[in-house]
């Protein structure tokens, strides 16, 4: 029960926000990056134009909102997804093809994983530019030892199952065997890792965007708005909910999915053993 509420509660959440991704494609009430001074600091009113009212600069919040959505999404779901396809390859070749191959990617992968997630991010960022193409090469990096650590452990976990024996025995080749055995046995704990990558990813690229080495202005982030908030905040306080609940709402959605199918993935372990 517990695990179907995580699970069903994410789904709700990551839905919410995937909404308002969709939306901001279709409508926006107003140009995100529209300056109008003389319209600075409207609180929000569900009964104005201004539903969230406008920042410092007098744009629209709402819209920065709806706007940044696709900004999140781009690096959350991109880094993850590049980060996946490249710690599955690197994973499987120090898996598979033992000695050289295996002593010099997971000593590498171990390095990467040495640095704290945020400090990684903050010196790879630096080192491939700011901007969002940076921010997602910075953390489909970070994401890279994540997978290829998972792939790696579960390859060794199944070779010597009975079935993969077999296969081997039959003349089946490496390429084969990994396309036909391997993957159908990582993809439930990988889909689980992604999901969980996806909220990780998306507070990294916040937290770079706040301190000004991920998305740059005048482009809509959540991150940059929260840290454009700041010297108002006394003030102004609203300036900052808005962009911390949808930071919230997205980064606890793809938990609790990810969660929520761990659980799922245990009980299912349990009832097999």
């Amino acid at each position: 029960m517990k695990r179907n509420l995580s699970l069903g509660l994410g789904i709700i959440l990551v839905l919410i926000i995937l909404a308002v991704w969709v939306l901001s494609f279709i409508y926006m009430p107003y140009q995100p990056n529209e300056m109008n001074i003389s319209q600075r600091f409207l609180k929000y009113d569900f009964n104005s134009d201004h539903i969230l009212g406008t920042d410092n600069f007098g744009r629209d919040i709402l819209s920065r909102i709806m706007y940044g959505s696709r900004n999140v999404l781009l690096v959350g779901i991109g880094s993850v997804t590049l980060g996946t396809v490249a710690g599955i390859v690197l994973g499987a070749l120090a898996a598979m093809f033992k000695r050289f191959a295996s002593a010099v990617i997971m000593r590498i992968m171990d390095g990467l994983m040495a640095f704290p997630g945020i400090l990684l991010a903050l010196m790879l960022v630096t080192v491939v530019g700011r901007g969002i193409k940076g921010t997602i090469i910075a953390i489909s990096i970070f994401m890279v030892p994540v997978f290829s650590r998972l792939v790696y452990s579960m390859i060794l976990d199944t070779e010597n199952l009975l079935y993969i024996k077999a296969a081997k025995s039959y003349g089946s080749s490496d390429f084969q065997i990994f396309m036909r055995h391997f993957i159908p046995a990582m993809l439930p704990r990988l889909i689980t890792q992604y999901s969980s990558a996806i909220g990780s990813a998306v507070m990294i690229e916040t937290s770079l965007s706040f301190l000004g080495l991920g998305i740059q202005p005048p482009y809509a982030s959540w991150g940059l708005m929260l840290s454009e908030s700041r010297q108002f905040f006394l003030v102004y306080p609203y300036l900052a909910v808005a962009p911390g609940i949808a930071i919230i709402i997205t980064v606890l959605g793809f938990n609790l999915i990810g969660d929520g199918l761990n659980d799922i993935l245990i009980s299912r372990r349990s009832r097999n053993e």
